[in-house]
Parts: structure tokens; C-alpha cells; sequence
């Protein structure tokens, strides 16, 4: 049974917390969903992760009741049909920078007439075994987000929120950092007004998305006190790295200078 929750969600403007999967196997996938987040989004812009171990890493998220997204490595006609065809319940579009592009992404994740998306009998159709459920489920349940990460995308916001089918537009720091000149750099000004710009315009509006990197659940509370509520809590590696960084400091002053 595909996800139907996630949507509504958004629609309604609930609290969805999510993470991100960069490590291609499924035991990660096992550990997170047990720690009870609403989604989990399998990264293939920023990871070596191939279509088979998607396809398989899907299958183990949506085991657990929980939507299962993709961010697609790009905004392109294929990439998004194959994360789509392999199972996901959903998908996260980087560079989304204008209403052209948002309108572009859900062309390419529909069928006609709504779309062009070419039709497929893969995992998602049930190998055509479940082509009509899935046809069904695709017009009210398929999730569409919008990654917004550079300031042209700031500066666009009003038509890439407005496209029809976008259910909603989320925040890539990094990226948008990145586009103002100060990589990694979040509390620089530009980076700050940009920010807002894109509260001011998303906020009760449509579902509004950020991804806390640090995993630090303090700053996932901000975000949700600042309006946010389609919030990527960190990523695999960095729970991970984070605490074995933390505990072997501990360690080491505890110990003094290992030998």
C-alpha cells in the first residue's frame, strides 16, 4: 500500500519530520525508521547510491509505514521517471529557480493529460500487475517538492510556490549560501534576508521546508517556531559521525592523551 498520509500533511500544513539516507544499505534505513521519523528521502544528487540499491532501499522505507522520498540528481525527464517507476512515494527537486522549472518537474512526474511522463511497468505499477491503483494513487497522492537553493529560485518564489502540483518549496542552505557567495555561511546577511524573502512568501501559504544539517534537535525546534514544518532533521552519516566524534572527545579528555 503506497503512502497517502504525507500528502494530506502537507496539504494541511502538519508537522512532517524526515531525514536523509546517503549511505546505500538497508540497515541504515532500519535504525532510522525505528527512531520514528515521518519520511525518509534517499539522496542520488550528492551520492553514489545506483537505481538498483533505490529501488531496494524503498521497498525496506515504506516497509515501516512511512513515506519513502528521492531528491533526483536533477530536474530532467529520465532521472525523475526512474526514481518514480522504482517505488518512491514522493520527490524532492533540486535548483528549482523559476515557475518554468517547478512546472517542468511535475510534467515530468505525471502522466498525460496532466503531464508527458512516459508510462512504465516497474515496482510502482506492480510490474503492470497494479498499473490502474497506481495511475489512481499517482493524481492525489504523489508528493512534489520544489528544492529551492539559489537566489534566483528566492526571487521566483511566488510563481514556483503557485505552480500547480508543487505541494511545497523547500530550502537547500548550502546551495543558497552558496549562490550569495558565502558557501556554508548561514547567518551572513544575504543569506538571512534571502531567508526571509522566502518565509514571507511560503509561510501560510504552502508546506515550507528546510534541512537542518546539524543534528541538533534545538535547531529543528527553531525552524518549527519560525513556521517550517517540512523539516529534513540531518543526514545519516552526520548522526552517526557526530556522535563518535563526540563520545571519542569525551574519551580522549577523560583519559588524557591516548598512548
Amino acid at each position: 500500500m503506497k503512502n497517502t498520509i504525507l500528502k494530506q500533511n502537507l496539504k494541511n500544513g502538519k508537522q512532517s519530520i524526515g531525514s536523509w539516507i546517503t549511505i546505500g544499505h538497508q540497515a541504515v534505513v532500519d535504525v532510522l525508521a525505528h527512531a520514528g521519523f515521518d519520511w525518509l528521502c534517499v539522496d542520488l544528487e550528492h551520492t553514489a547510491i545506483d537505481y538498483n540499491e533505490l529501488q531496494i532501499l524503498l521497498a525496506f522505507i515504506q516497509s515501516h509505514n512511512i513515506a519513502a522520498l528521492v531528491r533526483v540528481s536533477k530536474n530532467e525527464e529520465v532521472v525523475i521517471k526512474k526514481a518514480l517507476d522504482a517505488g518512491a512515494d514522493g520527490i524532492i527537486v533540486p535548483m528549482i529557480c523559476s515557475g518554468t522549472d517547478a512546472r517542468q518537474a511535475v510534467a515530468y512526474a505525471k502522466y498525460p493529460p496532466v503531464g508527458k511522463r512516459g508510462v512504465g511497468l516497474s515496482r510502482a505499477q506492480q510490474y503492470c500487475f497494479g498499473f490502474d491503483e497506481y495511475k489512481n494513487w499517482l493524481e492525489d497522492n504523489l508528493v512534489i517538492i520544489a528544492q529551492v537553493e539559489h537566489i534566483e529560485g528566492i526571487n521566483n518564489i511566488k510563481d514556483i510556490i503557485s505552480t500547480e502540483g508543487i505541494d511545497g518549496a523547500f530550502i537547500g542552505p548550502y546551495d543558497l549560501s552558496a549562490s550569495l557567495g558565502v558557501p556554508g555561511q548561514f547567518n551572513e546577511p544575504p543569506v538571512q534576508q534571502a531567508l526571509q524573502k522566502f518565509e514571507q512568501a511560503c509561510i501560510n501559504n504552502t508546506s515550507v521546508g528546510y534541512h537542518v544539517i546539524e543534528p541538533d534537535y534545538e535547531l529543528v525546534k527553531q525552524k518549527i517556531e519560525a513556521g517550517y514544518n517540512f523539516i529534513a532533521f540531518s543526514t545519516d552519516y552526520h548522526f552517526m559521525g557526530r556522535t563518535a566524534f563526540a563520545q571519542m572527545k569525551k574519551l580522549t579528555l577523560l583519559n588524557g592523551e591516548r598512548k
